[in-house]
């Protein structure tokens, strides 16, 4: 059985916000990956081609190698964050502005089935989670990238998803093998991964690997 994906709905273009710019080389918006059969075998084709690689100690990580957080990448006026929550979130209301994002409910956390509400005074209830973790990137071969690739990999929106706080605490820098979302978005996540993964030639542990042909069996 599979969930929507509140990265498939858009919801920012359907409240009037922020809208967001998805790449060529990224996948229809619309649509989850790995929620059919073919779609899924596809993922599994590209977790196939996924180099597998030592992870390293990531000992010099620093949060500020992957630029200023929530940069505006796509010029819309509105910071990456904002985008995202007004992606993600129903029932969005915003400042002024009209990028703020002041208060919105996550109707289905991916990362713990709950329903989660938003507002400008408890803001960490509702995170942004790079599914691909960035320390992880750093670790597993993004320390060797340009300044600017970096930054790019930590605003793309195929690799964010508002998520509730306490989970998204949890999973932290782990990679799949250390982690995982509830059963029903075991599919979508593994997906997303691999996606994020190729897009950006970052290879996955040999643990990491095996979780996420595990996941995608789940499809």
């Amino acid at each position: 059985m599979f969930r929507p994906l509140a990265l498939a709905a858009c919801a920012a273009l359907l409240l009037g916000g922020c809208s967001v710019e998805i790449g060529s080389d990224s996948p229809d918006p619309s649509r989850s990956p790995g929620t059919s059969g073919t779609e899924s075998e596809g993922a599994l084709e590209d977790l196939g081609s996924l180099p597998i690689a030592e992870e390293g100690d990531g000992g010099d990580y620093d949060r500020r190698a992957f630029g200023t957080p929530w940069k505006d990448v796509d010029g819309n006026g509105c910071d990456t964050r904002n985008d995202i929550l007004a992606r993600d979130l129903a029932s969005v209301t915003r400042a002024d502005d009209g990028c703020l994002v002041l208060t919105g409910v996550l109707e289905d956390d991916p990362y713990s089935d709950g329903k989660v509400s938003f507002t400008r005074s408890k803001p960490a209830q509702v995170q942004i989670d790079h599914v691909y973790p960035l320390a992880l990137a750093w670790r597993m071969g993004a320390d060797g990238w340009p300044a600017d690739r970096r930054a790019e990999f930590a605003n793309d929106p195929l690799n964010l998803l508002a998520v509730s706080g306490r989970p998204n605490q949890q999973k932290g820098d782990s990679g799949p093998a250390e982690w995982k979302p509830p059963a029903d978005y075991l599919c979508t996540y593994a997906g997303l991964f691999v996606t994020v993964a190729k897009k950006y030639d970052l290879p996955t542990t040999r643990a990491d690997h095996t979780a996420l042909g595990d996941f995608l069996k789940t499809c």
